[in-house]
């Protein structure tokens, strides 16, 4: 996996319901998130420390994580 240099990286996780939350995490907590889902004994709740919010995730029902790997842009790029 590529370093995510100084800042947060946009970070899709997808629910067996359809629904999917972007958050922007840093690579600690992108791998915190990885090792829960990996981990079987893992408790089914998991607090999901991003730069703009703290969520509550229920990892049962996690079907994918996205890490967005595409790196950001600012302003206009001339031709």
């Amino acid at each position: 996996m590529e370093s995510f240099g100084d800042g947060p990286r946009r970070v899709d996780v997808g629910f067996g319901a359809g629904q999917a939350l972007a958050v922007r995490l840093r690579e600690d907590a992108y791998k915190a998130l990885r090792d829960a889902l990996a981990d079987d004994r893992s408790g089914r709740w998991y607090e999901l420390n991003g730069e703009d919010a703290n969520v509550l995730v229920d990892l049962s029902q996690v079907v994918f994580v996205r890490l967005d790997t595409q790196e950001q842009r600012i302003g206009f790029r001339g031709a």
